[in-house]
């Protein structure tokens, strides 16, 4: 067996680890994965990564050998001790039992200036989101996610996927979908597929106005974007269809359709 592999079937072992599904806990139990999470990670031996879901420390220690510094997050304390089997080795980790979507991630030191990670499907869309928004050192992002929520990401303007994600993820960061990740590659086998996905940050996060005039506008899909806009946020309806015109759209057009700068400049209009 590959002695990378083994780390992780004997912590799960040892320390009678129960994947916990309602924490979207799968673990990584392939090595193979994790030169390949590196080399798109473009990792550097200056770099401070951000791991959000620790699991096992599989990839935690694998990270730690070739970067300044990680920083690993896991909410689940049940995990702490292969958590320490894995890290304990290496001075350079900092490991952080906490939530993720409620940490201070600009307190953390040093900042992070990538995120590499296999995150916990309930938390995946949102941690990305938030560190967008939240972490303004990070340049780099490698994740595995679930499939739909990859494609969601990086979803193209009148796609099925395309929505708020899309847009306030793509207005910060070049996002694509590297590669199909299989199943076999957690454990438990999860009952959906998963991505890994790129991103790389071209700009900073869309202000907060911008974010909520997004999320106006896709409030409701199906509807030109001037009356979703007014039913959701009171906008001036006709004032909207002036603007989309103005920026050579037609006047009824709906957001899904619109790309993110085609957005961003719709909001700085009015």
């Amino acid at each position: 067996m590959n002695t990378l592999t083994q780390p992780s079937l004997r912590r799960l072992a040892q320390f009678d680890v129960r994947p916990r599904r309602d924490l979207g806990q799968n673990f990584l139990v392939d090595s193979n994965m994790l030169g390949v999470i590196a080399r798109h990670g473009e990792l550097d031996g200056g770099d401070v990564v951000l791991e959000i879901g620790g699991g096992l420390g599989v990839l935690s220690e694998y990270l730690a050998t070739r970067v300044a510094h990680v920083h690993v997050v896991e909410i689940d304390r049940h995990l702490e001790s292969p958590l320490r089997d894995a890290l304990d080795p290496f001075a350079n980790v900092t490991l952080h039992l906490a939530d993720a979507m409620a940490l201070d991630l600009a307190a953390l030191a040093p900042p992070p200036n990538k995120l590499i990670a296999n995150l916990p499907y309930g938390i995946a869309a949102g941690a990305i989101l938030r560190t967008v928004e939240e972490l303004e050192s990070l340049t780099r992002w490698v994740a595995m996610v679930q499939k739909d929520v990859g494609e969601r990401l990086a979803a193209a303007p009148g796609s099925r996927s395309y929505g708020v994600p899309s847009v306030l993820c793509q207005l910060a960061c070049e996002v694509s979908v590297l590669r199909s990740v299989s199943r076999n590659v957690f454990f438990p086998v999860p009952n959906v597929d998963s991505v890994l996905i790129g991103m790389r940050r071209v700009a900073p996060a869309a202000p907060v106005e911008l974010r909520r005039f997004v999320q106006g506008a896709f409030a409701h899909r199906r509807k030109a974007m001037a009356r979703s806009l007014m039913l959701s946020t009171g906008a001036d309806r006709e004032r909207v269809r002036a603007a989309l015109v103005a920026i050579g759209r037609p006047a009824d057009e709906r957001a899904e359709r619109l790309a993110p700068a085609q957005l961003a400049a719709l909001w700085e209009a009015l």
